[in-house]
């Protein structure tokens, strides 16, 4: 009994989003929002959080930026709310719950036409407490800085903050950016066409898997983001997805983990130096994702374990899934039917949001790079090197060898982008008109699963059938190979 308490409280503080706020202070980033945190507000978001019973209620969280707002009267409720993408109406246990860029908020029963904004420091008398930010003064070496991008769901810009370390602000910007989205279109593709297609397709396969589990695992758990205040959104972007696990620490365990397994007997390279780089790759992930206030120090934690337990299932098996998806004759329909059917069932767990179209975009990339492998065996296309061609060497660098990388690289991105505007212009307005939605407003009609679904997996699948059989043709036709 004794042992469960101490779980229990472990559990509660490494997910108490005060923690989070404290290394943040540590590494020097200040909020300039009230020091004054809505207790009841906290209160409903922990136990929400912690039961995982109410997923309208950490949806709601989540949506607000997990902010604790004052006391709303009767009147603002009834006024226009903004919600779950396009203006609908986001519930809590406790009602409705709305954004404040316009709301009007009473302090201690008088209403104020000016309430904070982005930035804006309350007086501690007004506040009813001591205000966590720097007020309005900037000290020299301290940057007064907007969160990094725009709310994807929402719109909201999140509240301004102050930082005092550059160093660590750029040094975890760089870390989060290797889970987003630019870093895997530039990434993958560069591992496929200037270093090694076997190593590319293979790592494209866990990635999909661990980022597939990882993503409906979240809709599925359903707990919100950390609580802010205290917790300073350094990040916007992605604050309308669920915390629990980090798919980022996910994806930054997978992919450099996996690329050391991979090449340490197929290249040559010291093995310390590999494992390092993996270990370093990691690290920086991760902790970026409690230092832009996205995540709980648990469900990066969590994420790190889980995504080291479907590595050690799925590694020892990806030799039956890369040789399947060659050579089988079955294949093609195998891959389509299984990504189609995942697609539906990730669908089904949640109502709209960033990461059902972000998890049919991973499975319809995955899908595309498997059906390219299957016809580029068939044809005859980039064979994978024999087992006397092993270990692979570097070749030495020469201006030759740089200016070749770089016409590949750029011919292949723009092959890319081009692939992605026309299967996007050509396929929202078809499955728009095939399930009867209207499509004058884009975003709002990739909210229904009958279009997000198709839309998302027909134009990534060419996008990901292209980066392993279309370019890596060109580049043979242009003598780039």
């Amino acid at each position: 009994m004794e042992k469960s308490n101490r779980l229990i409280e472990l559990f509660d503080y490494l997910q108490d989003p005060h923690l989070v706020a404290r290394f943040q202070r540590f590494c020097g980033v200040r909020g300039t929002f009230s020091g004054t945190v809505c207790a009841a507000g906290t209160a409903a978001s922990t136990s929400s959080t912690s039961s995982g019973s109410s997923k309208d209620a950490a949806r709601a969280h989540s949506l607000n930026n997990g902010v604790c707002h004052q006391h709303i009267t009767a009147e603002n409720e009834s006024e226009n709310l903004i919600g779950a993408g396009e203006g609908e109406k986001v519930q809590t246990a406790a009602g409705v719950r709305k954004r404040t860029a316009d709301a009007k908020v009473k302090n201690h029963g008088e209403e104020s036409e000016n309430p904070p904004r982005n930035g804006a420091t309350m007086p501690a008398a007004a506040a009813g407490g001591e205000t966590t930010g720097a007020g309005s003064e900037v000290t020299p070496g301290r940057s007064t800085l907007k969160p990094l991008r725009k709310n994807s769901l929402t719109g909201d810009t999140g509240q301004e903050f102050l930082i005092e370390n550059r160093f660590l602000y750029y040094l975890f910007t760089f870390g989060t950016e290797l889970g987003n989205e630019f870093f895997y279109i530039v990434f993958f593709p560069l591992v496929i066409w200037l270093v090694d297609a076997f190593v590319g397709r293979r790592l494209i396969i866990v990635w999909v898997w661990v980022m597939y589990l990882g993503q409906c695992t979240k809709d599925v758990i359903g707990w919100a983001r950390p609580a802010s205040p205290p917790v300073v959104k350094v990040e916007m972007f992605y604050n309308s997805e669920y915390s629990m696990p980090s798919t980022h620490a996910m994806s930054g365990t997978a992919i450099p983990f996996s690329l050391f397994y991979m090449t340490s007997g197929r290249w040559e390279y010291p093995f310390l130096l590999g494992f390092s780089l993996a270990l370093c790759w990691c690290l920086v992930v991760c902790v970026s994702r409690i230092y832009m206030g996205m995540h709980s120090v648990l469900d990066v934690i969590v994420g790190f374990l889980y995504s080291v337990l479907i590595l050690i299932l799925f590694l020892p098996v990806l030799d039956l899934i890369d040789g399947f998806n060659l050579t089988c004759r079955y294949a093609p329909l195998m891959i389509v039917s299984l990504h189609l059917g995942l697609g539906l069932f990730s669908f089904n767990l949640d109502t709209w949001s960033t990461s059902r179209g972000d998890t049919a975009q991973i499975l319809g990339t995955g899908a595309g790079v498997a059906l390219a492998s299957h016809v580029n065996h068939l044809l005859g296309l980039m064979p994978d090197p024999t087992p006397d061609q092993l270990p692979l060497i570097m070749p030495a660098l020469n201006a030759r060898l740089v200016a070749v990388a770089l016409l590949r690289l750029i011919l292949g991105v723009l092959v890319l982008v081009a692939t992605r505007a026309l299967m996007k212009a050509l396929t929202i307005p078809l499955v728009c008109r095939v399930f009867g939605v209207p499509c004058t407003d884009v975003r709002k009609a990739r909210q229904h699963m009958e279009v997000e679904l198709p839309y998302r997996y027909i134009v990534y699948g060419t996008v990901g059938f292209n980066v392993l059989f279309l370019v890596p043709l060109l580049f043979s036709y242009d003598q780039l190979s």
